[in-house]
């Protein structure tokens, strides 16, 4: 493939080639056009909410998000002038199920975080299945459930990317890549395929599943957009973090700081030597498919990062905004001994204890707004440096150096709070978002904007590095985190 700037750009071309990226998170919609030199040239961002319409029930409109991102489309290539690729990441196992003939959503899309079909996953479990309530799976026999049987054969289902690039096509491509698919938990354990045993559990007919194909490679044709360019990748989120900080060698590590905390690894051909989620309670995913062959990742999460901060300036006032708590944290040198688990929501990896909750310990009369800020911070900093330790059991890696993205990654001392509880030298990415650049690799590698991914560790630029300066005491961080567990029993009886 031609190097950027080479012969893809020579005679007769008078620009350099570039790549288009639609961005489709959980609560907005993202487009953006990067340059070869990873450099985002144009951007437009416009926040779409989904609904919550009962507790435990979250909601979408499909139709908003494709058209939303359409238009969005538009605009930065009016600003930035034609590209040469498409890249496609979104917000993964939120589900849409359509009429392939009308091309309508036979009702609301379902999003990831939705718990309406919890009794469906302790069903599948009584029957050694076992499917997390956050994947696609329960989610679609929920939608199909709804329309007549003898409708069937009409009906296609896909997460947000199927939907991205039916919408992108006008119809004439039903596809999802390796990454989406596998964490709809229809996919067998080895990528090799959908899993049948499960399609007939659930009563879903192999008619409504998208082809997979590759993370990079050019898919089809973009005809809704002005110049009809190329669809050439595609990545959930997670994954596409991953790419975007450089991690696609064994041993390579991100942390996405969002609303929640993701880690990824990257761990290469092989993947972990378990099927469905590891005894430190991380999970095996699918980092990219390129030519057929699947590179394997491990991924363990949090389920509160962001959202404490957002606690701190909305409920609590002690905050005006999320950036004012890293000079809020600085007033004081460090906590007094007042610990945060953030738990608001229950604890993710490697504890998986739904009904755990957050816990402020150790307060004293001389504790003060800003010991409390920098406790939180530096809760949410032991909990990454908890993911850190059930990735490397888990999946047997050392995970030398971090690399960080999201809202959180701005953060001077939620940063240093992290290298001193990994004990480890963290990397922060240039832009707040890297799943744009992961997006725009996925798809550049497939036009020659970039050769391979070589060059993509290449390009990774990290806007600063934070060595550690001290030790935190992770000892007392554990005993925090017991004083958090079983506060709510029947939720902690929860296992998925």
């Amino acid at each position: 493939m031609p190097r950027p700037g080479g012969p893809s750009a020579g005679p007769g071309r008078l620009r350099p080639v570039s790549v288009l990226v639609i961005d489709i998170g959980t609560s907005g919609v993202r487009a953006a056009v990067v340059r070869p030199d990873a450099v985002v040239a144009a951007v437009q961002y416009r926040q779409v909410l989904p609904s919550t319409p009962f507790p435990g029930l979250v909601e979408f409109d499909p139709v908003q998000l494709s058209t939303t991102a359409i238009k969005l489309a538009e605009q930065v290539l009016g600003e930035a002038g034609p590209v040469d690729a498409v890249g496609i990441t979104n917000q993964r196992a939120s589900t849409v199920v359509w009429d392939r003939t009308t091309g309508a959503p036979v009702g609301p899309g379902i999003g990831w975080q939705d718990l309406r079909t919890i009794g469906e996953c302790l069903t599948l479990q009584g029957q050694g299945i076992r499917v997390p309530p956050n994947a696609s799976a329960t989610k679609v026999a929920h939608l199909m459930a709804q329309v007549p049987r003898e409708r069937w054969g009409d009906l296609a289902f896909g997460t947000v990317d199927s939907w991205m690039v039916w919408a992108l096509t006008e119809g004439r491509l039903h596809v999802t890549d390796a990454t989406n698919a596998g964490v709809t938990a229809l996919r067998s354990a080895d990528g090799s395929g959908w899993s049948s045993r499960l399609l007939e559990a659930l009563d879903i007919p192999s008619s409504v599943l998208p082809e997979v194909v590759d993370s990079t490679g050019i898919v089809g044709t973009a005809t809704a957009l002005p110049g009809a360019p190329p669809i050439c990748g595609i990545a959930g989120d997670q994954q596409a973090s991953l790419i975007g900080q450089g991690c696609v060698r064994r041993g390579q590590a991100k942390i996405t700081f969002g609303t929640g905390g993701m880690l990824d690894a990257c761990l290469g051909e092989a993947p972990a030597a378990f099927d469905y989620r590891g005894p430190q309670g991380s999970f095996p995913i699918v980092a990219w498919q390129a030519g057929g062959h699947l590179t394997w990742g491990v991924e363990a999460m949090m389920l509160a990062a962001g959202t404490n901060v957002e606690w701190l300036r909305d409920d609590l006032g002690m905050i005006a905004d999320a950036a004012s708590s890293e000079a809020v944290a600085a007033e004081c040198e460090d906590s007094g001994d007042v610990w945060y688990v953030p738990a608001p929501l229950g604890l993710g990896a490697p504890y998986w204890d739904f009904g755990a909750r957050g816990a402020l310990l150790g307060l004293t009369r001389g504790s003060g707004r800003a010991q409390v800020v920098r406790a939180v911070l530096e809760g949410v900093a032991h909990r990454g440096a908890d993911l850190v330790e059930a990735a490397e059991a888990d999946a047997g890696v050392a995970l030398s150096t971090l690399r960080v993205d999201g809202g959180m990654s701005a953060n001077g001392v939620f940063v240093q709070a992290l290298a001193d509880a990994t004990q480890r030298v963290v990397e922060v990415a240039p832009i707040p978002d890297a799943t744009t650049l992961g997006a725009a690799f996925l798809a550049g590698m497939a036009v020659g904007v970039w050769r391979d991914f070589d060059d993509v560790a290449a390009a990774w630029r990290p806007a600063r590095v934070v060595e550690p300066r001290r030790v935190l005491d992770r000892e007392r961080w554990r005993a925090a985190v017991e004083r958090s567990k079983g506060w709510l029993p029947e939720l902690s009886a929860l296992d998925f």
